[in-house]
């Protein structure tokens, strides 16, 4: 059974007028984990692009860029895209529900805010409604701030990237210390550590990018130093 398929078979699960938020009160293992995943990124990506007041066809792409979608699984993911934007809860009721069922999972939330920042950036701009909307759903997922830091690093256009927050460390942190947190962060981004934590090929290949982000930064920092 694919991805979508099981996506499908969730859905199905809902009783009539039922929220799409309560799915994520009932997908908190695996497999159902990577169900989950995909959903909440759907369902927050479509809350977030209306963010600005409007959905372009960038933001759109992007869902593309970040989920392959084969052509016959195109009505699925429409249907949860569509359940998520036209349903009367607001998007702080969906991330509550999400923080829920990733309670503790620092990593996993970090993931799932990077491929909304990864739509929120894809028409080339960067509205401050989608920083609001970012920044809130970053608090009620009780993420640090320097991890929010770091990926708005990342991921702001018009801006050079800093490599010490790409990295979560500052200037004056220890060259010794700046190492171990770009190894730390390298390992964090292996695909067989996504895997296991039950993500989807998705996530796996947002991370792909992720590592050359980070290996860049040290490579800066390095030369930097010298």
């Amino acid at each position: 059974m694919t991805l979508w398929q099981r996506i499908l078979e969730a859905l199905s699960r809902l009783a009539p007028g039922e929220a799409l938020a309560a799915l994520f009160d009932r997908l908190r293992a695996p497999p159902e984990r990577s169900v989950a995943f995909t959903i909440a990124v759907i369902a927050l990506g479509a809350k977030m692009a209306k963010a600005d007041g409007r959905v372009t066809r960038d933001e759109v792409a992007a869902f593309r860029e970040v989920f392959v979608i084969p052509p016959q699984e195109e009505a699925n993911a429409a249907r949860v895209f569509d359940m998520a934007r036209t349903d009367v809860a607001g998007f702080e009721e969906y991330a509550r529900s999400i923080a829920r069922m990733f309670a503790g999972d620092t990593e996993t939330l970090c993931d799932l805010m990077e491929g909304l920042f990864h739509i929120a950036v894809a028409d080339g701009a960067y509205h401050p409604a989608e920083e609001e909307f970012l920044a809130r759903v970053a608090e009620i997922f009780d993420l640090p701030d320097r991890d929010f830091a770091r990926l708005r690093a990342r991921f702001v256009p018009g801006a050079e990237p800093d490599c010490y927050e790409v990295l979560g460390v500052t200037p004056d942190t220890p060259m010794p210390e700046i190492r171990a947190a770009w190894r730390a962060a390298v390992r964090e981004s292996h695909p067989d550590r996504l895997i296991a934590r039950g993500l989807p090929e998705e996530a796996v290949k947002m991370a792909e990018k992720r590592l050359v982000a980070i290996n860049r930064a040290w490579e800066r920092i390095q030369a930097d130093a010298v």
